[in-house]
């Protein structure tokens, strides 16, 4: 069994025989206690802050930031690194994640359009096979939203051998819209590869 996160509630499903054998049992006049559940986690994450600043040791809010959400989507989270806005830094980074078998790497930072946003061209060299719906969902919950850098991010999402990779902007309010419209996606894609979904 599998670590779950502290504090956060899990729906397990269960079997419609077992539900009936533990009404039979009930009926019978058997007692129940409760116990706490070791439920699978999401499965395993990576972050990765694309800020110079933070690369040289300047103060990183937004890694806490979605490791946080993350943990409270389930995740255990493995690290959260960061890295210059270089290209080779970025793609070294996600491929160590991917390498590590990680399931999903959340990057943050970078996919703007000034000289430095290079997230995207890194990752782009990263991914077997990129999922655009991803990345089209990312921007226009963003736009609905009211965040400009999420609407106009050049993010992009994709898998990378048994790994999905998705870039969302570098603030707060994008990391959090984000993390709400990827959670449900990233679990769909996390199944496939994983064969737990068809």
């Amino acid at each position: 069994m599998r670590a779950v996160p502290a504090g956060r509630p899990r729906l397990i499903d269960v079997d419609a025989d077992v539900l009936g054998a533990a009404a039979e049992l009930l009926d019978a006049g058997a007692t129940v206690s409760t116990m706490e559940i070791d439920a699978p986690v999401a499965g395993r994450a990576l972050v990765v802050v694309v800020d110079d600043r933070t690369a040289h040791g300047g103060v990183d809010s937004l890694g806490p930031l979605v490791t946080e959400l993350l943990t409270e989507a389930g995740f255990l989270v493995d690290a959260s690194v960061s890295v210059q806005a270089d290209e080779v830094e970025i793609r070294n980074a996600l491929n160590t994640a991917v390498i590590g078998g990680v399931d999903l790497v959340i990057s943050v930072g970078g996919t703007g359009m000034s000289p430095r946003d290079v997230t995207p061209e890194a990752t782009s060299q990263v991914l077997d096979r990129e999922l655009p719906g991803i990345s089209e969902a990312l921007r226009s919950s963003g736009r609905v939203a009211g965040s400009l850098d999420a609407g106009l991010s050049r993010g992009v999402a994709g898998v990378s051998g048994s790994t999905l990779v998705v870039n969302l902007p570098g603030t707060r309010s994008a990391i959090r819209d984000g993390m709400a419209t990827l959670g449900p996606l990233a679990s769909r894609v996390i199944g496939e590869l994983s064969g737990l979904v068809e």
